[in-house]
């Protein structure tokens, strides 16, 4: 009764509010869709949308058709996608979602040896499903997420890549000194930077000053790591990041890093994928590369913690 079509009519109507531009969006003339749609009414015994003027308003029928509409049409698109790479003797394509803005780098080191190991598989980073990759991954827009969020499902699976822990980073120079550790009071009055997301995604908020009632001076967003840790090294600000991301930058920006709070702030990196794509070789090829490889990622705070991190060339 309910074919893919159907599907597509209702989400390109929802989308584009006139049957003219949903029937020219889907290559039909109007009449044919019209007429496709009042047959599946009449199959269901029940009206999916009524007009408003030019415009189509969905019933509450309608509405929960276009709900399975937007949960199935991805899968349908996804699995096409696939069938066209096997056509083409392409293995796959593996999308990548990152919900862990400083993971970029410690994913760049796991996807060469892994483009190298399957020449006949793709990679591709959807970078903006840093912050709804749950849903993302549920909806089949990617087919692996990068997150430090993992949720009990069964119909997901994570899988643990590596523990580290988060740190805040200052300028060499800055007026915190060398202490082991810093408490949420010493950022009253300091100028936090961070990646531009809510403060519900970002664990020194979370983990360390909302439970203190606390809250910096000012807050700054910026996109890039780069220009994060120049503003920082430069005396702007103060950042919270994966320690190992501070001892990278360390070797050439003059940083100090330090535990947030006596015990620290420990988190752990998580890849995701649908439970039921585990048999894919290639889907576990990459989570292998990613738990087996020697990254050489260093994600334990040393115990003199406030040391400086670069050295100056003699």
């Amino acid at each position: 009764m309910i074919n893919k079509i159907h599907l597509q009519i209702l989400y390109e109507v929802d989308k584009r509010g006139t049957l003219t531009e949903a029937a020219e969006a889907l290559c039909l003339t109007q009449p044919a869709l019209t007429h496709t749609i009042k047959k599946l009414e009449g199959e269901l015994g029940t009206a999916l949308w009524v007009r408003d003027g030019r415009r189509i308003k969905l019933t509450q029928s309608g509405e929960y058709l276009l709900g399975t509409a937007k949960r199935l049409l991805p899968q349908f698109e996804h699995t096409e996608e696939i069938l066209r790479r096997y056509a083409r003797g392409s293995r796959g394509l593996l999308r990548i979602g990152m919900e862990c803005h400083p993971c970029y780098n410690w994913l760049m080191l796991v996807t060469e040896p892994y483009l190298g190991n399957w020449p006949d598989v793709d990679i591709d980073i959807k970078r903006e499903f840093q912050f709804g990759g749950i849903k993302a991954l549920e909806d089949h827009d990617i087919d692996i997420l990068v997150t430090p969020d993992p949720i009990r499902s069964e119909s997901l699976t994570f899988y643990p890549a590596f523990d580290y822990e988060l740190v805040l980073a200052a300028g060499e120079s800055h007026p915190l000194g060398n202490r082991p550790f810093v408490e949420p009071e010493d950022l009253l009055d300091q100028t936090l930077i961070t990646y531009p997301v809510g403060q519900e995604k970002l664990d020194v908020y979370t983990g360390f000053l909302i439970p203190a009632g606390c809250a910096p001076y000012k807050r700054e967003t910026i996109e890039t790591t780069d220009i994060m840790l120049q503003m920082v090294s430069a005396g702007r600000g103060v950042t919270a990041l994966p320690f190992w991301l501070i001892e990278e930058y360390g070797q050439k920006l003059p940083l100090r890093s330090y535990r947030l709070g006596r015990e620290g702030i420990h988190k752990q990196i998580n890849l995701g994928f649908r439970t039921e794509e585990g048999a894919l070789d290639y889907l576990m090829g990459f989570l292998s590369e990613a738990g087996l490889s020697d990254l050489s990622i260093k994600t334990a705070v040393p115990e003199d913690c406030g040391i400086k991190l670069h050295e100056k060339a003699p």
